[in-house]
């Protein structure tokens, strides 16, 4: 299978597209060393978000390495923040710019293409039809996709990262009054919050989120530095975590309860 997915009976879908670790044989033949360390990866979302079946969510999370295929980016690889530096469909670097192939070993478009058909769409096509049968059922939904990165990127951004980073496509993937009740709950918090700041929400967020069908997409890009060590071997520390996971599920019942009202 090419991720794990459970059902859920509330309208509420979390995805978690960043967290798979795999990387098929074939693949990891052409690769650098560095790609074995998986450093990018939303590392324990899953243990993190363990409360999702107790509160009746579905849940939808990657098997494979966001190293073979980036399910947060569109089919057609463009880039997401424009003028700004990002990562592909198919990275070839590392967030820390370290080659992912061995020389001339990177993949090509047929490659591309074939990972696509292979890894990318099972998992969206998956999305899809869960959000069509919450939807159905309930007349509308919350589409949660779930990130989290290391709070110290230089790449991507200057200094440290906000704790919580929430993204709805600058108000379009998601009512305002959804927004204002998921944060309103986060801010109770003693953690650093924005909303639509360097992160916006990536394909998923800006691609299913249709308010007016009744589906409010929102993207919530955690800094790692709230729940786990952000060096090897990527440790998680279960007190710290246990902190965050507050504000966290109070966040997702307030989404729960909004689109329930």
């Amino acid at each position: 299978m090419d991720y794990q997915f459970k059902a859920g009976s509330i309208p509420l879908l979390v995805s978690m597209p960043h967290v798979g670790t795999d990387i098929p044989e074939d693949v990891l033949a052409a690769m650098t060393p560095a790609a074995t360390d998986k450093q990018d990866t939303d590392w324990h979302l899953v243990h993190l978000y363990d409360f999702l079946e107790e509160m009746g969510a579905s849940t939808l999370s990657a098997r494979w390495s966001r190293y073979v295929i980036d399910l947060n980016r569109p089919p057609e690889n463009t880039n997401l923040y424009p003028g700004q530096d990002t990562t592909g469909l198919c990275p070839v670097d590392t967030f820390h710019r370290e080659p992912l192939y061995r020389e001339g070993r990177a993949p090509d478009e047929a490659e591309v293409q074939r990972r696509l058909q292979a890894y990318w769409k099972p998992y969206h096509d998956q999305l899809r039809a869960e959000l069509e049968r919450l939807l159905a059922l309930h007349g509308r939904v919350v589409l949660w996709d779930a990130h989290s990165i290391a709070s110290h990127v230089p790449r991507f951004f200057d200094g440290k990262l906000p704790d919580l980073n929430f993204g709805t496509a600058d108000g379009k993937s998601c009512a305002a009054g959804l927004t204002e009740s998921i944060v309103s709950r986060a801010q109770d918090s003693a953690y650093t919050i924005a909303v639509n700041g360097r992160f916006k929400g990536g394909h998923i967020t800006r691609f299913y989120g249709e308010p007016a069908r009744g589906v409010h997409a929102i993207q919530l890009e955690m800094c790692q530095s709230t729940y786990m060590d952000e060096s090897a071997p990527y440790a998680y520390r279960t007190g710290l975590a246990a902190q965050v996971r507050q504000p966290l599920r109070a966040a997702l019942q307030a989404a729960a309860d909004w689109v329930r009202a």
